[in-house]
């Protein structure tokens, strides 16, 4: 059995959750907006005291795979519908820039251009520079799996290249360093 399935998620006050088995949709809904996700109707889905709990219907390999995918996935809903979630990133290098307005982001990476990045509506996107620092770019929402798709997008525009460690990286990411040229003597 799933050890991540099995277990109960407990649901905090101020949060609704309702499972429609027909449409095969559990939507949650707190003080910070609304999620949907749509689940196979073959699972059972219990709301019992504050607590849900998830079972899977047969012993199959399918069953047994999305069994703890679908715990995992509510259990985000609602931590992201009563606290949210938000990842920091800073770009390291000469030169480089980040700059938000309403929803679109300026990057300036060392390209001959400057790279414009729209992201989503539902995630609210801040960058700033402290004196000294390294320019830092905020993104804010409720949902995990949309924050980290837009992250990885902007992680990718400029990976961190192991010589002098100049990229996009996580806030406190640790970036492996390699010897260059010099130590091969």
């Amino acid at each position: 059995m799933s050890r991540i399935g099995k277990l109960p998620i407990t649901i905090p006050s101020g949060i609704t959750f309702t499972h429609s088995k027909e449409k095969g949709r559990v939507s949650i809904k707190g003080p910070k907006g609304e999620l949907h996700q749509a689940v196979d109707p073959d699972f059972v889905i219990k709301n019992e005291n504050g607590t849900v709990t998830i079972e899977r219907p047969t012993e199959q390999k399918r069953h047994k795979a999305m069994h703890g995918l679908y715990r995992a996935l509510i259990q985000n809903m609602i931590e992201g519908v009563s606290k949210g979630y938000k990842s920091q990133m800073e770009l390291v290098g000469v030169g480089y820039k980040a700059n938000a307005q309403s929803n679109v982001l300026e990057l300036s990476l060392g390209y001959s251009h400057n790279v414009f990045l729209a992201v989503p509506s539902e995630i609210k996107v801040t960058a700033f520079q402290e004196k000294g620092g390294n320019p830092t770019i905020v993104l804010e929402g409720i949902d995990k799996q949309l924050i980290g798709q837009v992250a990885a997008k902007i992680k990718s525009l400029r990976k961190v290249e192991p010589y002098k460690g100049k990229g996009i990286r996580f806030t406190g990411e640790y970036v492996r360093r390699k010897a260059g040229k010099a130590a091969a003597k």
